[in-house]
Order: C-alpha cells, then sequence, then structure tokens
C-alpha cells in the first residue's frame, strides 16, 4: 500500500535508459496517420520531407534548451518545474493540467484503442465495439465493449508494471523501445533494398505550397515528434543528470529524426506525394502491402503493436511525474505526491493517469482531445525553451553543468517558429486552436481552488 507521506525519488536511470524513454515516446502513433495529412497541406515532396527534417531540427533545439533547464534544475515534472520558475504558478499548473487531461492521458487512451485494431487482425473480435453496457452520464455517456475494455486492459497493465518500479520500467522499456526501432530500420532497409518503388516520386508536385499551408504542416509533424522532452520528466531519478540528461535528449531525440526522415522518405519513395495525401488509415500498413505483399500486413501489425504498447509504456513512465511535481507544491491533490515505500514510484499518480486514460476510453473522446492540444503543446514547448532565457536573466550565477547549444540562435529560433506556428494555426485553423485554448482555461478554476487550499 502507498506511504501516506510524500517522499522522494530514488536515481536509478542512466543515460541509454532516458534515451529509451524517448524514443519509446516518440515514435508511436503519430507516424502512422500525420504523413498523410502533411501530404495533404504540403504538396510537394521535397518540401515535404523538409517539413519533417525542420520539425526534426527544431526539436533538436528544443531538447538541447530542455537539457540545459534539466539541468539547471534536475527535478521531475519537465516543462511544469521550468515554467514554474520562470514565469509562476498559474502557467506551470496549466502546462501540468493539460498534460494530465490530455497531453499524456489523452495520447495513452487513443494509442491503446489504435492497438487494439491491430491486434483484432491476430484475435479475431478484440476490436469489436458492441456495445456491452452504457453508463448513461449526461453529455458523455460512458460505454464498454469488447475494444475499449481490451484498451483498458492495456493501459492498467503498463500502470502496474511501472508501479511496481523503475526496474521492471526500465526492462519494459528498453526491450519495446530495441524490438521497435530495430524492426522499423530493418523495414526502411528491406524497402529500399527489394521493394518496388520509384526514386522519380521524389520530383513529383500536385501543386504550390504556401508558406501558411507549410506553416500548418508543422503543428501534427511537432506533434508526431512530441515526447523529444521527455528525459526531462525524469531527471530526479537519472544518475548524475547534469551530465546524461543532456547525452539522453541528444541521443534519443536525434534516433528519432533518423528514422522519422528515412520513414518518410521510403514512403515517398513508394507512393507519389499526392496518392500519399490520399491514404485513409494507417500508412504504414499501405506502404508494407505495396512493398512486401498482403502478408506484410500481418508483419507490419506486429510491430505496430510493439510501437504503441512502448508509446504507452513510456508516458505512463514520464506523465505521472509532473503530477507528481504538482502535489509535491500542493498545486494538484496531495495524494499524487506519495511515492510508494517500498516500489519508490509514484503510485498514486501513476494509478489516477490510468484511470483517467481509461474513462477517456469509455467516453471515445480522446482523439478529439489529443487534436486540441497539438496547441497547447506547442505553446508550452515554446514557452519552456523561452524559460532559459528568462533564467540565464534572472539566474545569471546559478551553475549550470549543461549549456545550450547555439545559444542564443537555436532557442530563439525554436520559440520564434513555434509563436509563428500558433499565430498562423489561430489564422488558418480557429476551431481546433480555440477548442485547445478552452482544454487548458478548463483548468483555471481547479488552479484557484488549489491555491486557496495552499
Amino acid at each position: 500500500m502507498a506511504d501516506r507521506s510524500p517522499s522522494i525519488l530514488e536515481r536509478r536511470l542512466g543515460p541509454y535508459d532516458a534515451a529509451a524513454i524517448i524514443v519509446s515516446n516518440v515514435i508511436g502513433g503519430g507516424i502512422l496517420f500525420t504523413p498523410p495529412l502533411v501530404a495533404a497541406a504540403v504538396s510537394n515532396s521535397w518540401a515535404f520531407l523538409g517539413t519533417w527534417l525542420v520539425g526534426g531540427m527544431l526539436a533538436f533545439a528544443g531538447a538541447m534548451a530542455y537539457a540545459e533547464l534539466a539541468a539547471l534544475r534536475p527535478r521531475a515534472g519537465g516543462e511544469y518545474v521550468y515554467l514554474h520558475a520562470a514565469y509562476g504558478r498559474l502557467a506551470a499548473f496549466l502546462t501540468g493540467w493539460t498534460s494530465f487531461v490530455a497531453g499524456f492521458s489523452g495520447a495513452m487512451a487513443a494509442s491503446a484503442v489504435v492497438l487494439v485494431f491491430y491486434l483484432d487482425r491476430f484475435i479475431p473480435g478484440a476490436a469489436d465495439a458492441t456495445p456491452i453496457f452504457t453508463v448513461p452520464l449526461p453529455f458523455v455517456p460512458l460505454t464498454l465493449s469488447r475494444q475499449s475494455a481490451v484498451a483498458i486492459v492495456t493501459i492498467g497493465l503498463m500502470a502496474l508494471v511501472h508501479l511496481r518500479g523503475v526496474g521492471p520500467g526500465r526492462i519494459v522499456m528498453n526491450v519495446l523501445a530495441v524490438l521497435k526501432v530495430t524492426a522499423l530500420v530493418a523495414f526502411i532497409a528491406l524497402g529500399f533494398s527489394f521493394g518496388a518503388g520509384e526514386m522519380s516520386n521524389l520530383q513529383q508536385t500536385t501543386g504550390p505550397v504556401s508558406g501558411a499551408a507549410w506553416l500548418l504542416a508543422l503543428i501534427p509533424v511537432m506533434f508526431t515528434y512530441s515526447g523529444w522532452n521527455a528525459a526531462a520528466y525524469m531527471a530526479e531519478e537519472i544518475r548524475d543528470p547534469g551530465r546524461n540528461v543532456p547525452r539522453a535528449l541528444a541521443l534519443g531525440t536525434a534516433a528519432v529524426i533518423a528514422v522519422y526522415f528515412f520513414l518518410n522518405l521510403l514512403y515517398l519513395y513508394v507512393l507519389p506525394v499526392g496518392e500519399l495525401a490520399a491514404v485513409q488509415g494507417s500508412v504504414l500498413d499501405v506502404i508494407a502491402d505495396r512493398l512486401l505483399g498482403a502478408r506484410a500486413g500481418d508483419i507490419m501489425g506486429v510491430v505496430s503493436i510493439i510501437s504503441l504498447a512502448a508509446s504507452i509504456s513510456a508516458m505512463t513512465f514520464a506523465g505521472p511525474r509532473v503530477y507528481y511535481a504538482m502535489a509535491r507544491d500542493r498545486a494538484f491533490f496531495p495524494a499524487a505526491a506519495r511515492v510508494h515505500p517500498t516500489y519508490k514510484t509514484p503510485a498514486v499518480a501513476i494509478i489516477a493517469q490510468a484511470a483517467w486514460a481509461s474513462l477517456l476510453v469509455l467516453s471515445g473522446g480522446a482523439d478529439a482531445l489529443v487534436s486540441y492540444t497539438g496547441f497547447a503543446i506547442t505553446l508550452f514547448a515554446g514557452m519552456a525553451v523561452a524559460a532559459v532565457f528568462v533564467l540565464r536573466r534572472r539566474e545569471p550565477d546559478a551553475p549550470r553543468p549543461f549549456k545550450a547549444i547555439g545559444y542564443p540562435v537555436t532557442p530563439a529560433i525554436f520559440v520564434l517558429v513555434s509563436a509563428a506556428m500558433l499565430v498562423n494555426a489561430i489564422w488558418m485553423n480557429p476551431g481546433p486552436s480555440g477548442a485547445g485554448l478552452l482544454v487548458m482555461a478548463a483548468g483555471i478554476p481547479l488552479y484557484l481552488w488549489f491555491s486557496r487550499s495552499r
């Protein structure tokens, strides 16, 4: 049973463990579904690849800024800690609130549901959405089906693994990360070596690309890269964080950039950009079928299950550290700060995140929340990177074991591009952007309640 008082987390992770968390967190369901969205907005092959490359460079620049912040404040919580230090309690609370409501929990729920669809290839009926019973709550009825039950069991199993200690969680994370990267690298190599494709597809275009469309396409790209900062959430549990957190962020982010670039290059090798834009569902399945034949669907089904399971595992690992940090500052429910006396994990926070993700599965609202919070993720990441400038000015003599590479140019570029993406999203796509702002604003009454309690 969990302890009744806050405790501390143990430093048991090395740089490769933390890099595996990044790889597992980033490479999930996004890369299966967002490339057609990007191709629809950016209808030039080279511009399409450039969008992914620029997104990767921005992610790396952001990772190096986070590395400085994590080395400066090696605590659990990631941008919650950095926004708290730079801008105060409200900004920090809103990023933690958004992480709980949608950023981690919503992404976990959406990934678990997609995982069940792939599992249905091998266990027919697993993805049956026929309601078993419904709880008729006002506005948001909760429906239990075989599909939602399997998704909830998946979320629960990952929560159980990570609740029982950093050791078991690390083993599961590392194994899944290695399997995922090995499978994708082998697929890329086989695709270019033996697949039926044409490099001439890279010369094809279906029309001009406007700057506004390109910036809008960067949002799903950056959402697909989201998770590059995952090691920062675990800084309190990483040995020698001033040295190992920057190494983990650099290694993990660089590995993801390489996999994403060559995977998208393979997509274009098989499908012209116009056909890629028309793909419905998982683009990886379509590419595998073209390259390796009908049986490739089963092979890529296994790869997708591993990829999604690794992503759920990483979010189960990283997300609760945010709520733990908030509760420790008395900005969240106090129970979330409890550390299990035996396993030394934030047990209540892990259970709470799994429970909320399960409710999102039952309500069917995870996809909508995730689509709304792409805007919020861009906003908070930009604010966190800007915190490098704020804290350098405010704390010029603080010891910084690591300093952001390319400062002040690289963090400034990240902040400026993030701001341009946000303004462009509000202008070009006001509905989801406004919904994202409403999700954030919904946390303000809760913040005021915790402030009064404190």
